[in-house]
């Protein structure tokens, strides 16, 4: 039998954790999910040693945390390498979320992504139940647009060159919620969903379903 392939999860603890998001619950959440996509996860318990360590490079890197919250963004500079080494080495990714807020000091991290949360100008409506739409692709064949309890992300900066996959309405204006940018010459292919605020999130099967198949997607 096959070893499994292994995801690396960045998960919100320590100064990576916040007063608004249950990250213990999400990445549990993703985990159940990378195991059924055939995927053993090591879950990161401190993202910056975890980054300064040189880590063999994961099949799959899945990012789930927040601003750091201890009074500064930057973090030590073997940590700010060891995620440029990451992400330029190819190794696909997967980020959720508040993700899409950190790593402000690294240009790497929005380009990796493929956008990125703007203080002062992105923003989410009060969480509840709505509805968001479906965009025809590959990735999302049979999936219909759907209801599901969340915070919407809003008013994000996204390159030109991701494919967005759902979207919502806010404002008079229609906004990506999830997107896939394809492989370059600098980095592998990323995938980033702005939905996964809470459990609740993960409820919607089809919610549960784009995920499945973005892991899919993004398999080595």
């Amino acid at each position: 039998m096959p070893a499994p392939l292994t995801a690396l999860v960045l998960n919100g603890v320590g100064r990576y954790a916040d007063p608004w998001h249950p990250f213990a619950e999400t990445t549990a959440q993703l985990v159940r999910l990378l195991e059924e996509e055939g995927f053993a996860s090591t879950v990161a318990t401190d993202v910056d040693s975890t980054l300064s360590s040189e880590p063999p490079s994961p099949d799959l890197l899945v990012v789930n945390l927040g601003l750091p919250r201890d009074g500064g963004e930057v973090p030590t500079a073997s940590a700010r390498d060891g995620l440029r080494r990451l992400l330029r080495s190819g190794t696909p990714l997967l980020a959720m979320h508040v993700s899409s807020t950190s790593f402000t000091e690294s240009p790497e991290w929005e380009e990796a992504l493929g956008g990125r949360w703007i203080r002062g100008v992105s923003m989410h409506p009060e969480q509840d139940e709505t509805r968001v739409q479906v965009v025809a692709d590959p990735i999302t064949v049979g999936i219909e647009d759907f209801t599901i309890n969340d915070e919407r992300y809003s008013h994000l900066r996204v390159a030109d060159a991701v494919r967005t996959l759902l979207t919502h309405d806010h404002d008079g204006a229609t906004h990506p919620l999830i997107w896939t940018r394809d492989e370059t010459d600098e980095y592998g292919r990323a995938a980033y969903d702005a939905l996964g605020h809470d459990a609740r999130s993960f409820e919607a099967p089809e919610h549960r379903e784009l995920l499945r198949r973005l892991i899919r997607w993004l398999r080595p």
